[in-house]
């Protein structure tokens, strides 16, 4: 498919704060939570949630507060109430480790199942969670609501966890956890962020407890022939940021 780069990385403001552009010919609203909202698929879609990464910490002798579960849920249903979804698609790496979902407090697990309900509900496998997903298939008692699968195709988009070295158009991937610096009179930001150049989507981690990898690290500014459109969440704002101006 030929892009015009102009047109699909030209992003128009919404009113939440959000930014809508093209991706591979999908329309794709960046919200400033960090998901990626698909509206002609009614799909709402979110990568790396890490939970339960706190406990996974707590176990080694690391104390953490153990709220990020509470608070990254709460954020995946302040987006559910504003978007209604059909679809919910997890982008990998959704549980910090294979002992994560048998450690989840039972009004978290509640609430997981309650914002599942009535939906399509979509586990892609990534990393970390690979074994906890398959776990939850075999035991009864940690069965988790929804489907696990390897990827997801919709219309012009390929979602997966990892993203692949070669150019992929239409790829929407996590995993890397993308984040920026943008320095400007005499002080920086830093700030998870979206990455796409219009062919390929990159998701910010949307976990409570996730880092960040900066934008011009080879692993994330090597998978872009052009230099892509960044995204950077604010706190009631998506900006759209050059690349000649990250650090």
């Amino acid at each position: 498919m030929n892009l015009d780069p102009r047109q699909a990385l030209s992003p128009m403001r919404r009113p939440c704060g959000a930014l809508r552009l093209t991706v591979a010919g999908e329309t794709c609203v960046l919200r400033r939570s960090g998901a990626l909202w698909l509206p002609d698929h009614s799909a709402l879609v979110a990568g790396d949630l890490h939970l339960e990464k706190g406990s996974a910490f707590a176990a080694r002798g690391q104390m953490l507060p153990p709220y990020d579960s509470r608070a990254t849920l709460e954020r995946l249903a302040v987006e559910i109430a504003d978007l209604n979804p059909r679809k919910v698609v997890l982008l990998g790496d959704s549980f910090h480790d294979s002992r994560a979902i048998g450690r989840m407090a039972a009004d978290d697990r509640a609430r997981l199942d309650a914002l599942a309900r009535g939906r399509d509900w979509l586990w892609v496998e990534g990393n970390h969670d690979r074994r906890a997903l398959e776990q939850a298939d075999v035991a009864a008692l940690a069965r988790l609501p929804g489907q696990v699968l390897g990827h997801l195709t919709l219309g012009g988009l390929h979602l997966t966890h990892e993203p692949s070295a070669a150019p992929q158009p239409g790829e929407v991937a996590g995993h890397l956890h993308p984040a920026v610096r943008v320095a400007a009179y005499g002080r920086g930001v830093r700030r998870p962020c979206f990455v796409t150049d219009g062919r390929r989507l990159i998701l910010p981690a949307f976990g409570a407890f996730t880092g960040g990898l900066n934008v011009r690290d080879p692993a994330i500014a090597a998978l872009f022939e052009t230099p892509p459109l960044i995204a950077a969440l604010g706190r009631d704002t998506v900006h759209a940021i050059a690349w000649s101006r990250t650090a």
